[in-house]
């Protein structure tokens, strides 16, 4: 028996399972997408459904403050800020890097958002225990705060996506469909441990592939088998083990995380010229460039979902390089 934490409902469920015909002629195989881009509020992304767990446990823990750390241009920390925001609580980010002359994407939500920001991490260790010290700092001025991980991928946030694996599940079984792979982008690793834990709680076949976006792979194999582990003794399911090692490439990294380079720009402006669809250069660019890459070589199977993870607010802080302005990296 799966036994859940406590959840807010903060956006409109389930989202859009939708087929991509033009592209699937164009590749020749079956392509849909999980529309993940589109929960709301806070410019949609696979975060709020981490966030609908990780923030009832704040409310749990009688929490006034969130604080959160990721990069400049983060999904997670706008939308973290923004729901934060919408329950009433006051919200710190620590973001890894400089603060820009001109604050764009993300950042200008984060800023719109009221939260307020700590710049100057250089990495994601230096972010986390600035995070561990504003903490202590806002509790001794006795503020009860509440840190959420990079990501949003610990135990209690990746139960975001067993639920969402369940809902998927129920859509594909309303049509008759089945999927010989799932593509997602992964970066901190909760999306595709959610999922796995997920398709082992209530079948359904497919392959989840995992395009890291940053990490190498064998790390954030190993980072995604932990965490499945954890999520799956937090939902009383103590003898889960996964069936193989998690399956993540880490060919479509490019010159690096954030880095926008020539084959994410292609898929990015690919999905948009064929399906109206918005990707981003950080996540689900790089991660499309993978299931184009997949297709190539004959590795999605007859059907194939990509599962949107959003991140389109981030398009806007690249516009000289996506408009051709500027070279993408090389």
């Amino acid at each position: 028996m799966v036994l859940f934490n406590s959840r807010l409902s903060l956006t409109s469920l389930p989202t859009p399972l939708e087929a991509l015909p033009t592209l699937s002629r164009q590749l020749g195989v079956e392509l849909w997408i999980k529309r993940d881009d589109l929960t709301s509020p806070a410019g949609g992304g696979n975060k709020v459904r981490k966030l609908e767990f990780l923030l009832a446990d704040a409310d749990a823990h009688r929490a006034t403050v969130v604080i959160t750390l990721g990069a400049v241009q983060s999904n997670h920390c706008r939308q973290t800020a923004l729901l934060a925001a919408k329950l009433g609580h006051e919200a710190h980010l620590v973001l890894i890097g400089e603060d820009p002359i001109d604050r764009q994407g993300n950042l200008l939500l984060d800023t719109l958002s009221g939260a307020t920001l700590h710049f100057g991490a250089r990495t994601l260790e230096e972010g986390r225990a600035i995070a561990q010290q504003l903490s202590e700092t806002l509790r001794a001025c006795g503020k009860e705060s509440y840190l959420i991980p990079y990501g949003g991928s610990d135990s209690i946030g990746a139960q975001g996506y067993v639920a969402a694996w369940a809902e998927l599940q129920e859509q594909a079984q309303a049509r008759s469909l089945s999927f010989d792979c799932i593509v997602q982008a992964s970066s901190s690793g909760g999306t595709q441990a959610g999922l796995l834990v997920g398709q082992q709680v209530y079948g359904g076949g497919g392959q989840v592939i995992g395009i890291s976006v940053g990490p190498l792979a064998a790390t954030l194999q190993q980072e995604v088998a932990t965490l499945a582990g954890q999520t799956a003794r937090a939902l009383g399911l103590d003898s889960f083990t996964l069936p193989s090692a998690p399956t993540v490439l880490d060919q479509f990294i490019g010159p690096g995380y954030a880095l926008l380079d020539e084959a994410t720009l292609a898929a990015i402006r690919q999905l948009a010229q064929t399906e109206a669809i918005l990707l981003d250069p950080v996540y689900t660019g790089k991660a499309f460039a993978g299931l184009l890459w997949l297709a190539s070589e004959g590795r999605l199977g007859k059907r194939a979902l990509f599962w949107h993870t959003g991140g389109a607010p981030a398009l806007y802080n690249y516009a000289s390089q996506l408009a051709g302005k500027q070279p993408a990296a090389a």
